[in-house]
């Protein structure tokens, strides 16, 4: 008979895919001396009253250590006694009840599992009809009957040591047992025959791998906006993987037993006791929370935890904030003091101490791949060296990362980094080579700012170390998303990338100083969190770092130009008509010259790209490059010839149309009816296709509806021919949203005889589909949607996210005349859900507003869309206001 324990254990002891326990069925028992309802109510109210206590006091680490260690010591007390009166001690005087996993270690979080091992003498069969399985079964039953869910295994000693022996997650577990009942000669044959079995190099290099595959999961970050405090990089999970491996090899159990094998000193062992008590308090407090088992620290229970530490939010800060800052500071050191203590353990287990070193420069050694510092006082000696750390491994083929010894050194010194050091021109130089080495900058950043060297040198980011961004787009903490742009800046220049962003790869082998990028980089958003402009302030920090470090007057004022206009590329891209020359040209009087240029759209694909997985499209990118291609053309003196550039597309179109056996003349019948702002707003391409499609349906009566996969790769291309009515881009819109539809592009137009041709962008995230069956889907659905009768139908209402719910975003719109006061511009910025855009065309068409043009931007969990109307609705001031507030109100989270 055997059930699967689960939660804090390191793994089930019983195969994983037993499954969880299910209550056992009722069965025949020895009546116990004490009522199961008394049992229960008296374990209940015990639980309650240590939780009570502990909420009752401000939350410290020891009040939580405490608790986790009364909570275990409570449950012993009530397994004790279900123990001895479920008739196990009489049916089996030999056997053992045994506390394994997160148990074993005797500490216990508010709801975590309590997982156990019935031990048995070999002989004994639980299976098999009797006293002694009717003793196990009413053993487990009453468990559950006072509400005590327990993961539990019966086995006997062989059986353990033969599963352990196959599975190392069954191996984890056995190794934190506790005895709790029964035979103590029977448990201490067992912990005999376990340690003789235990292969330390085998289960180190298991556990190894087991930690390296958790991180991959967790996006090998501690910085994740809702990190899990057990299992994320930084997390709990990491600390108990050095402890299970050091008592696997008999090394030790406590943090101060390592520092007496010389594993870790005296410092690293109060800093690693200090930072685990942070996060077993936050865990705790979590758990108190939520009420149940949850490991995750959510959106919707931050601020909760938050305030049950006390912290209050203010007006430049959240309390959740400051919470998470305390939890990133805390997993932070935990992952640095995780990687000296994790090579020092396989140093001694592995024997590698004694390997071979070999002499890189006066200060630095290389042992197995990694780099070493020659003398442990390198550093207090020499300060200089500490940058030159990043340098010499950036320089020398065949490092793969920093010793022990190199770590530890670091870990040490960072009081050494002050004012002086920061100042101190030598530093300054050495800083600036890390920046203009030809390769390595990713690894070499990202490995300054784990060993908390980037933060001390640049004393500004520092300041963002661990900071959350609350705008529903970024999906890492500031320091993380400026490390992520400076990884994908660099990516640029290397060949191997080249086909990810082919016409970055081609602009960056152009470019002469990509140092200049990366600086851009590090400061584009390092102003975040100070209140004002984050672009304006980061520009003036970025200014103090260039003249600091001694730049070219002309390189600093491209530095400072990328910081302060690091969003404008985009804003004017997925904003403004790019079909307008004065947008073009007044763009280009902004960015002055090619190399400013050229520098602005590398850093905002990086930076767009860095945000997180779902900022980036390929629609979003095809607009970013049309305008550094209009913008180039225009600083390269060419005005913008409208009539010119149409004629040029014509001409092309008309070239496609001949590749398609198409009979000269085809496009003539649909052009004749078009104006320059059709020719204006689609390429060659789009022409022809329009035309082919149409050429025989210009006065058609019916609705026409053509589609086709995406030319820019992603999502559908939907072409809508009709006679112009009303509510025609509602109705449109309606079915996108009905039908599951993203839109991310719209261009809206009106022939001279008075038919809309519109052509959509849209994606389909929700459905399944191969392109084929969903050209045939949009065509005959669309269709029959455009010719229904009756009202427009309610907006589909889908499910907001739990981080729109936690961090609500208070929608914003501007209705202003365009620069020639013909039509205007309606900006809306608000959060992105289903039916978004269906809503606002519900109440455009409800006052008989034309649309023009659409430009939808969706970032993350928010939208940024434009615009361009006219209608006699909006020439009267007080039909605006009425026009504003419905929009306002159809923009509002339900």
């Amino acid at each position: 008979m055997s059930a699967v324990p689960t939660g804090d254990a390191a793994a089930s002891i019983a195969p994983a895919s037993s499954g969880s326990p299910a209550r056992p069925a009722s069965v025949p028992a020895p009546v116990p001396a004490t009522p199961v309802a008394e049992l229960r109510q008296r374990f209940k109210a015990g639980k309650q009253q240590l939780l009570q206590d502990f909420s009752a006091t401000h939350p410290t680490v020891s009040a939580a250590t405490r608790l986790m260690r009364q909570l275990a010591k409570h449950v012993d007390g009530t397994l004790h006694t279900l123990w001895s009166e479920s008739g196990l001690a009489a049916a089996a005087p030999d056997a053992a009840l045994v506390a394994v996993g997160g148990y074993g270690r005797g500490e216990l979080f508010p709801h975590s599992d309590v997982d156990v091992l019935v031990l048995l003498p070999e002989g004994l069969e639980p299976h098999q009809p009797g006293p002694l399985k009717l003793a196990i079964e009413a053993f487990i039953t009453a468990c559950w009957d006072i509400g005590l869910e327990i993961g539990s295994s019966v086995r006997t000693l062989r059986e353990c040591l033969d599963e352990a022996a196959g599975d190392v997650t069954i191996q984890t577990a056995l190794l934190e047992s506790r005895r709790l009942s029964g035979s103590k000669s029977l448990v201490k044959a067992f912990d005999k025959a376990f340690c003789e079995a235990m292969d330390a190099r085998a289960f180190m290099r298991a556990k190894t791998l087991e930690m390296r595959q958790r991180h991959t999961k967790y996006d090998e970050t501690p910085y994740a906006l809702e990190p899990n405090i057990k299992e994320s990089p930084g997390g709990l999970r990491d600390l108990q993987v050095l402890i299970w491996i050091a008592r696997g090899a008999g090394l030790g159990k406590t943090w101060p037993q390592l520092a007496t094998k010389g594993l870790i000193t005296p410092f690293e062992a109060r800093q690693l006791q200090r930072n685990e008590g942070v996060l077993k308090l936050i865990r705790c407090q979590l758990h108190l929370v939520a009420k149940r088992r949850e490991d995750r620290l959510v959106f919707d229970l931050q601020t909760a935890v938050a305030e049950g530490f006390g912290y209050a939010s203010t007006r430049s800060l959240r309390a959740s904030e400051k919470l998470m800052r305390r939890y990133y500071w805390a997993a932070k050191a935990v992952t640095q003091l995780n990687q000296i203590t994790l090579l020092n353990l396989e140093d001694q287990i592995n024997g590698t101490q004694g390997n071979e070193l070999r002499r890189v420069n006066d200060r630095f050694l290389e042992r197995s791949g990694m780099l070493e510092i020659a003398t442990d006082d390198l550093y207090e000696r020499e300060p200089h060296a500490i940058l030159e750390t990043f340098l010499v491994y950036q320089q020398t083929p065949g490092i793969k990362g920093l010793s022990a010894k190199t770590l530890r050194a670091l870990y040490n010194a960072r009081g050494l980094m002050n004012s002086a050091f920061r100042r101190d021109p030598a530093n300054r130089a050495m800083f600036l080579r890390i920046l203009e080495e030809p390769q390595g900058q990713t690894h070499a950043f990202r490995l300054m700012n784990q060993t908390s060297v980037l933060g001390r040198y640049l004393w500004v980011f520092r300041r963002i170390v661990g900071q959350m961004q609350h705008d529903l787009f970024h999906v890492y903490t500031v320091d993380q998303h400026i490390l992520m742009v400076l990884r994908n800046i660099r990516r640029f220049f290397i060949p191997e990338h080249t086909h990810e962003y082919p016409f970055c790869s081609q602009l960056a082998a152009q470019f002469d100083r990509p140092s200049l990028l990366y600086i851009a980089a590090l400061f584009h958003d390092i102003a975040k969190g100070r209140g004002g402009d984050h672009s304006d302030l980061g520009a003036v920090e970025a200014k103090r770092f260039c003249r600091a470090h001694g730049l070219p007057k002309a390189d600093a004022a491209l530095v400072e130009f990328l910081v302060e206009h690091h969003l404008t590329l985009s804003r004017v891209a997925q904003k403004e008509d790019l079909s307008d020359p004065e947008v073009i040209q007044h763009f280009a009087q902004k960015v002055k010259d090619e190399r400013h240029l050229t520098a602005l759209y590398l850093l905002t694909v990086a930076d767009i790209r860095g945000t997180g997985p779902k900022v980036w499209n390929a629609w979003k990118g095809k607009l970013l490059e049309d305008l550094y291609r209009l913008t180039l053309r225009a600083l390269g003196g060419a005005k913008l010839n409208m009539a010119a550039e149409i004629e040029g597309r014509k001409q092309e179109a008309r070239q496609a149309l001949a590749l398609k056996a198409q009979l000269p003349g085809t496009e003539d019948a649909l052009w004749k009816t078009l104006d320059l702002s059709y020719f204006a707003r689609h390429d060659a391409q789009d022409l022809a296709w329009h035309a082919r499609a149409l050429w025989r349906h210009v006065d058609s009566a019916e609705p026409v509806v053509r589609a086709r996969p995406s030319p820019v790769g992603e999502g559908l291309q939907v072409l809508v021919y009709a006679k112009d009515q009303q509510d025609l881009f509602a109705r449109i819109c309606g079915y996108f949203d009905g039908a599951g539809f993203n839109i991310l592009d719209a261009k809206v137009h009106t022939t001279r005889t008075g038919y809309a041709l519109d052509t959509f962008q849209v994606i389909a995230p929700e459905l399944d589909l191969h392109h084929r069956d969903l050209t045939a889907l949009v065509e005959a659905k669309l269709g029959q949607a455009l010719v229904a009768q009756g009202p427009l139908p309610e907006p589909r209402k889908g499910r907001l996210s739990r981080r729109v719910k936690s961090f609500p975003f208070t929608p914003r719109i501007a209705l202003r005349p365009d620069e020639r006061a013909q039509r205007w511009l309606l900006s809306v910025s608000a959060t992105d859900r289903a039916g978004l855009l269906y809503a606002i065309a519900r109440v455009l068409a409800r006052h008989g507003i034309n649309l023009q043009l659409a430009k939808v931007s969706t970032l993350g969990e928010r939208v940024e869309d434009t615009f361009l109307l006219d209608g006699a609705a909006l020439q009267q001031s007080r039909m605006q206001l009425q026009i504003e507030g419905e929009l306002l109100d159809a923009l509002a989270v339900q």
